[in-house]
């Protein structure tokens, strides 16, 4: 499958998803009819097996097993459990991830931690186009250590050059959220490590869609969500993952109880847990995580390079149909066209994104709008067809030829974009 399939028709995108190796898992999916979803990068669908494993934990494991389910089910272990999971998507081994918190609260714990292992250092390097709360949390750790270190941001083309001896950490997205250009990873942690610096990644936007290889690229840390391609629903846990090579060098800061060596001991003294347990802090929130095992589990069996491979030629089939079928219509692509350059969406620059957007929701077309003027379309290889990449582009079409866009209600902004 390659990253623009020769699709000149519906019927031979038709052609196409009768091909698709991945057109199975589609149906594991609980989607409503006649509805294109183009939006897994901020939500992902719900998978029908996640409903059937969250009613048996509600009905068996706590109706009836009632506290019994932190053992007899295996509830204090699916911390670790869905961690191993995980793990096999963003190129991990056992033991060095693991499910807990959210990205925010995990992105605090990493930076903190690897502030201590740079104590002569006081600058916490990143880009211009990292995802808000990424910065706003450095920001505010900066703030709490009493403005010993600062918060640098540059641009994304200029992250390497601003490495310097006294840069502690470099902590990126690996896709910018908005145009889903990816930084290169493996020479960004390179170039941070050849001056002493470590490097942080937040993968939100990337695990369950793009071949991760943390390990490989000796990445320091790095922290992601459930709830985007992972397909672990709204407010699905976070994820943090610390490599075994600094298990005996890092202490996180966030010492609750569920990080202690032994928490039913309850002593007053705090003695962190070995390797990848000390990053726990408080009791994990089962249903959630039991929701989530289900899409991870997906991914799993569908393979990431299959689902990568998917991903680009679904990419790049929109890219395409919006450049022959929309000129003339003002989208300017903000994703790059190399395939090795951009994520698992697809974005586009228009004046008159927010109106468009909506009018295309109003179609049951669902993406999304991103400020200051970003169309964006996140694609869920799993339950994506190339039909509905097809459609979308036609309603696209339609609401720019026939102005319906420009009607009253679609012009009022809402706080949910």
């Amino acid at each position: 499958m390659t990253a623009e399939p020769a699709a000149n028709t519906r019927t031979d995108c038709e052609r196409l998803d009768r091909e698709d190796p991945l057109r199975a898992f589609r149906d594991r999916f609980r989607l409503p009819e006649g509805l294109i979803y183009l939006d897994g990068n901020s939500l992902g669908a719900l998978p029908k097996a996640a409903a059937t494993r969250v009613a048996k934990t509600l009905d068996v494991e706590w109706g009836e097993h009632l506290v019994g389910g932190w053992l007899k089910d295996g509830w204090m272990a699916l911390s670790e459990k869905l961690g191993d999971k995980i793990a096999k998507l963003i190129g991990a081994d056992d033991g060095e991830v693991i499910v807990v918190d959210t990205t925010s609260v995990n992105i605090h714990k990493v930076l903190a931690a690897a502030l201590l292992m740079r104590p002569e250092r006081r600058t916490l390097l990143t880009d211009s186009g990292n995802f808000p709360t990424d910065v706003y949390m450095a920001q505010g750790l900066a703030e709490f250590l009493e403005r010993q270190h600062r918060v640098k941001v540059v641009g994304e083309d200029e992250v390497e050059a601003a490495i310097d001896e006294d840069t502690a950490v470099v902590f990126c997205t690996q896709i910018n959220y908005r145009t889903g250009r990816l930084h290169d990873m493996a020479r960004i942690t390179a170039a941070a490590h050849a001056k002493g610096a470590l490097a942080i990644w937040d993968v939100a936007h990337t695990a369950g869609c793009v071949p991760i290889e943390l390990n490989k690229i000796q990445a320091d840390f790095a922290v992601g969500c459930g709830y985007k391609y992972l397909n672990g629903g709204p407010g699905a846990p976070g994820f943090v993952f610390a490599p075994k090579r600094h298990h005996d060098k890092v202490r996180q800061p966030l010492t609750g109880w569920l990080g202690h060596a032994n928490p039913f001991e309850f002593g007053l003294d705090y003695r962190p847990a070995p390797g990848i347990l000390q990053w726990r802090c408080s009791s994990p929130p089962i249903l959630g995580m039991v929701a989530m095992e289900a899409g991870i589990d997906d991914l799993i069996e569908a393979g990431i390079e299959p689902v990568r491979a998917k991903s680009l030629a679904l990419t790049g089939l929109l890219m395409r149909l919006v450049d022959e079928r929309l000129a003339g219509h003002g989208f300017t692509p903000a994703t790059p066209r190399a395939p090795e350059r951009r994520g698992s969406q697809m974005a586009f620059h228009h004046k008159n994104g927010w109106p468009i957007m909506q009018a295309l929701i109003a179609r049951k077309v669902i993406g999304d709008f991103r400020e200051p003027d970003i169309v964006r379309f996140g694609i869920a290889a799993p339950y994506v067809r190339f039909v509905d990449i097809w459609d979308a582009v036609e309603h696209l079409r339609d609401v720019m030829a026939s102005g319906a866009w420009k009607k009253p209600e679609y012009q009022v902004k809402k706080w949910v974009t």
